[in-house]
Formats: C-alpha cells, structure tokens, sequence
C-alpha cells in the first residue's frame, strides 16, 4: 500500500492525519491487484474488528437501484469506514493510546464510539452544544463520553483536536475514508461486473464519494472494469459548497439549517480532490428542502425509510436528465431522523 499526500506527494511517516508539510489530506493508494476476498484488499490489518457486518441489500424500484447501506450494525455506511480505522489502530495501542476523540453529533460519531468500545477504547465525541436526537442517544449508547461545546463547528474540531487524545476525524484519518473501498466492491459483485452508469451519493465532507472512487480505480487498475461510473455528489440547496467549487466561485452560506442534517460540512479539507475526481468521473446536483421531502415520502411509501440525508440522493436522481442506469446510494436508517 501507498499512503502518500493528495497535493504534494509527500510519504506519510505515521499516524498523522494531515501531510506536514502542506497540510493536506493523505490517499492510501492499493499497490496489487484487486482480491475477491474483500479483507486481502487491506493488508495493513491483521485483525478485523467485526460487529457483524454484511453485504447490504440492492433493491430496485421501477427504473432506480437503491444501495441500502444503512443495513450495517449502526444503521449508517460510516461502519465501513470505522471497521477499518479502529481494527488499524487497535494493533498500535502502543502509540495510539487508550483514548480516542472525534468531533461528530451524527453517525461517525455513533459508528467510532461502537467500534471503539469493542476494541477495548475509550471514546471522547465532541457535539455541538445544540446536539440532540437519536443519532446522540447512541453515541452515548454505546459508550462514548460525549463532550459538549459552545460555538461554531470548526469550534467543536478544535476542542476533539486539543483533547489530548487519539484525534480520528473521521472525514480527514485516511484509514477511515479507505475503508469506503468495500461499498465499491460489493457493487461490482452485485452487478456482476457491470457497473451502472450513475451513481448519486449524498455527499457532505466528501468522505463516501472519495472512498468510492478509491474503490472503482482500484478496480480499474486491475482491469476489473474498463471504467468508473459517473459519480454524481448530491447536497441540498442549503448547503452546496461542491457547486460553488465547481464552478469556481466563493462559497456563500445561506445561513440557514436544511433538513439533511448529516450534510452539513461547509469547509471540507477534502474539497481538492473531491473536485479533481468530479471533474474528471462525475458532477453535482442540488435539491431543495421540498424536494427533499418529496424524495423520502416517494421512498417510504415504496417500503424504503431513510434519513433526509439520503433522501437528497434520491431527488438529486429525480432531477437528472442523464442516460443510463441510476443507482442511489442510501446511507442513513430513517429512525435517526424525526419523519416531517
């Protein structure tokens, strides 16, 4: 495995987060073939810390494929990402210590705080002072000690950062977002090794688009498949920093909360490459609250109940007038969201 800097090249030398010197994110690039057996493509773990995972169900309804990846032990796709991270860092307690930190109200923080406890840390989730609802009651759930704060989000970051624990931010620990690879995986199993062309993912900091991606190039590079579907990054009118980067203007925050409350980042430390990859395999779409809302009545009446969150997938797919075949990605069980 290669784990080097997405914007300078430089090799990671431990268990940094960010590249010293330029401050970006790192890629975990596979160096060998693509192996069916899903645990080979990680070889930097040795012990898998499992609760249960597995494959998720892709159903189908009328001319649209839905991934439900929210059929994982803490009913969200973060699991992916937090089986990876903490079975990596459980074999380094050494130097990792017996504390972990992160800064999530929401389903990584619920994901980490579960993989966490089984692995024999403890867990500090650093919420918003504001935090409330089910995803926080399993956050606390499951162990963790959760840590409110008072201010802004990038607030709440540096309080998890300056804990004086293991900081894991899930959207920048490059274990985390390379544990994302499987999705991709499962998907050309399940499709028998052709791909849809459209996919639409809910995207908020970037961490499940770029992780899929890492999954579909591998694959690719193994000749597996003979391209990478079109990936299609979908966030509310709300909050559409990726529109704004696309097309090459200042982001402006409407100041306003959407209903997708799982997408909220407003400066992701991910937005380099997730640009480059969606200019290069993909495109954005946003969608309004009331579209939003339609999107997940039209799904729960069909037997599919999701968050808000993922439900803007879904009116993203609504919207886009592409050919091909859509899949949607669905990442939240709907019980962590109160149905409007």
């Amino acid at each position: 495995m290669k784990i080097e800097c997405y914007e300078c090249g430089k090799a990671r030398k431990g268990l940094e987060s960010l590249c010293s010197n330029c401050g970006s994110p790192f890629r975990i690039s596979p160096d060998f073939r693509y192996h069916e057996t899903l645990e080979e493509n990680f070889p930097y773990i040795h012990r898998q810390i499992s609760l249960g995972e597995c494959t998720t169900p892709l159903v189908r309804r009328d001319e649209t494929a839905f991934k439900l990846d929210y059929f994982q032990p803490t009913f969200s796709y973060k699991d992916r990402g937090s089986k990876a991270m903490v079975s990596f860092l459980a074999e380094r307690k050494k130097d990792v210590g017996a504390t972990l930190s992160e800064d999530s109200s929401g389903n990584a923080g619920a994901s980490i705080a579960a993989y966490g406890s089984v692995a024999g840390f403890r867990v500090n989730v650093f919420v918003p002072v504001t935090a409330t609802g089910p995803k926080l009651d399993l956050i606390k759930a499951y162990g963790a000690t959760v840590k409110t704060i008072k201010g802004s989000r990038e607030e709440v970051r540096n309080a998890a950062v300056n804990d004086g624990s293991f900081y894991v931010g899930h959207s920048v620990f490059p274990e985390f977002r390379d544990g994302i690879r499987t999705l991709s995986y499962e998907l050309f199993n399940q499709y028998n090794s052709k791909l849809p062309e459209n996919i639409y993912i809910p995207t908020s900091a970037g961490t499940l688009l770029i992780g899929m991606y890492e999954g579909f190039r591998h694959l690719l590079e193994s000749d597996e498949i003979t391209k990478i579907p079109n990936l299609i990054a979908c966030q509310p009118n709300l909050m559409s920093p990726i529109k704004s980067a696309l097309s090459g203007v200042e982001y402006v925050p409407s100041g306003m909360k959407s209903l997708a409350d799982a997408l909220v980042t407003e400066k992701s430390p991910l937005l380099g490459p997730l640009v480059k990859i969606l200019r290069e395999h993909g495109s954005t779409i946003t969608v309004s609250e009331e579209e939003i809302m339609a999107a997940r009545s039209r799904l729960a009446h069909s037997g599919i109940f999701t968050e808000y969150s993922s439900a803007v997938a879904y009116a993203a797919s609504l919207k886009h007038k592409g050919m091909g075949e859509k899949l949607v990605i669905l990442t939240g069980n709907g019980l962590k969201n109160k149905f409007q």
